[in-house]
């Protein structure tokens, strides 16, 4: 269970300590030493600062290198060292021989089994050649069970510490794999699109993801730690409310929405909490929070009302104009002919002629009824978006009710941005959007842009129920923007806020976009509004390319 390079350390630090200590009882406790083992001493203490100097040196520039050659080196140094201090303390009568044993174990932790087996025999031949040959020694029933518990102990310590090396291979192992799955579970926390934040039932933040980070206006690695109220309550303050009541065990909340206001913008989120206590105890609860925007799911689910209710207007509409039209065209035609009779008078003819006026007017008024409820898609073929947004601008930039001053750009990408729907309907649709814009400009220092891009799956808004990727189009001006109270109604038929005008312009577009499967969004301030189109981007069949 102990790395290498720690077993080293201590190693090192016991190898010097010996030595040192052998040389210091050598020169100032023994009492009348041999001068032969006062030498060896000091050859052992300066055998051991240097070899264990260059070991250090060798393994800190060297890393790469160290294996089973340099811990056999450190072994079999070791063994004669704890050798050389058996022969200076007495041989078989050495305190110091059970050093053996100490060597052996760490041999066993840094080598295989096999190696710390031989590290074991070698110390025993080494001690038996030092008792016996070099000391003489009588071979007796001491030495003998000297040598039978070194050979024990060996076996011992070297079972051990394959064990501990399997136990230590398994915890690499397991540690590796919890790098991997903290890897993982990071970068999944990173890249959701959810914001998660944990607190503790003081209310600490506990972790906060880049998401969360995000939405709700913090730095996600710096707030760990803070209380939550600061930080989340400023901006959030209903989503923190429904964490410390989760905390404390008042309320879990499912599917919950709030609202969260970040640099003056104020947008819907969806939430849920959940609690969870690492032992059951109430002083141990945690409770994380995972919320995300769904303005872009308020705003698809605006657009099917907007489109349900526009439907049933259109239904409605065409019902009224076929009723209307026809009896006040025969009205028209009785007064347009009372009025040219040769007995009527002059207040006659007045009147009579603005009655037709009015007739017509009524009719150009059916008419775009009948439009608007006919909006539909006769033909289906591939439409290049940019050339109908570049038509769209040259018509728009030409239209008398362009103020002076203002500029019209068309920015489209060099290659070709299919749909597939009705040229006509789109080009309709997008001139009014555009006309929409030009009216809307200031005079003199008007901008209106209108921008054609392609959008992967990974850009379209979420809810989009696209398959493919997509077309979008967007119409900016820089004018006042529309009024906060009536931008919920811009698209209701009948509302409009220019004089002479039906109200049915926006409707009309939404229809048409809606035909083509696509979706209209409008944002507006008081720097100007934006009308953004996403289209179904044109997808070429295999059947049309000739691949089977």
């Amino acid at each position: 269970m102990v790395e290498p390079r720690r077993v080293l350390r201590y190693v090192f630090l016991g190898r010097l300590s010996l030595a040192a200590a052998i040389f210091l009882a050598a020169v100032f406790s023994w009492h009348g030493p041999d001068a032969g083992d006062t030498l060896l001493a000091t050859l052992a203490l300066l055998s051991a600062i240097a070899f264990t100097s260059f070991s250090a040196w060798f393994g800190l520039a060297y890393r790469t290198l160290v294996g089973r050659a340099f811990y056999y080196t450190q072994s079999v140094f070791d063994v004669a060292l704890i050798t050389t201090i058996v022969h200076i303390t007495g041989g078989s009568l050495s305190p110091f021989a059970a050093l053996y044993i100490l060597a052996t174990a760490c041999a066993s932790l840094l080598l295989p089994v096999g190696g710390g087996l031989l590290i074991a025999a070698l110390g025993n031949v080494l001690y038996f050649a030092d008792v016996i040959v070099l000391q003489g020694t009588a071979l007796g029933t001491p030495v003998i069970l000297q040598l039978g518990v070194f050979a024990v102990t060996a076996l011992g310590v070297a079972y051990l510490g394959a064990r501990l090396q399997e136990a230590g291979v398994n915890r690499e192992a397991l540690a590796a794999q919890l790098v991997v799955v903290k890897l993982q579970a990071e970068d999944v926390l990173k890249n959701i699109r959810s914001g998660i934040v944990t607190i503790d039932v003081e209310g600490r933040i506990l972790f906060a993801n880049s998401t969360a980070g995000k939405l709700i206006g913090f730095d996600a690695e710096s707030v760990r730690g803070h209380n939550i109220r600061p930080v989340i309550a400023a901006g959030a303050p209903a989503l923190s409310a429904a964490l410390e009541r989760a905390v404390h065990g008042v309320e879990r909340v499912t599917r919950g929405e709030a609202a969260i206001t970040v640099h003056g913008r104020t947008f819907p989120i969806g939430f849920t909490t959940t609690t969870m206590s690492a032992d059951g105890s109430p002083d141990n609860m945690s409770a994380t929070v995972i919320f995300q925007d769904i303005s872009d799911n308020k705003r698809l689910e605006e657009l099917r009302l907007r489109a349900e209710r526009l439907e049933a207007v259109a239904e409605l509409s065409a019902s009224l104009a076929h009723e209307i039209k026809n009896p006040l065209a025969s009205i028209r035609s009785a007064v347009e002919q009372l009025g040219a009779a040769p007995r009527a008078t002059e207040d006659e003819r007045i009147l009579a002629h603005l009655i037709v006026r009015e007739s017509d007017r009524l009719a150009r008024l059916l008419s775009e009824f009948l439009d608007f409820a006919r909006v539909r898609v006769t033909r289906g073929e591939r439409v290049n978006m940019g050339e109908v947004a570049q038509a769209a601008v040259r018509l728009a930039d030409t239209h008398p009710d362009r103020k002076l001053g203002v500029t019209v750009t068309c920015v489209i990408p060099t290659e070709a941005l299919l749909v597939e729907g009705d040229e006509d309907l789109l080009h309709r649709a997008i001139f009014n959007i555009t006309l929409n814009a030009v009216q809307a400009a200031p005079v003199n220092t008007g901008r209106v842009t209108v921008e054609v891009s392609k959008l992967t799956l990974e850009q379209i808004p979420t809810g989009v129920p696209f398959e493919v990727s997509a077309v979008a189009l967007r119409v900016s001006d820089n004018g006042p923007g529309i009024p906060i109270e009536l931008r919920e109604r811009v698209f209701d038929p009948f509302f409009t806020t220019k004089s002479g005008g039906t109200g049915l312009g926006l409707p009309i577009v939404h229809r048409a976009i809606e035909a083509h499967r696509g979706f209209v969004f409008m944002d507006s301030s008081p720097k100007g509004t934006r009308f953004t189109v996403l289209l179904p981007q044109y997808q070429r069949r295999a059947a049309m390319e000739g691949v089977t």
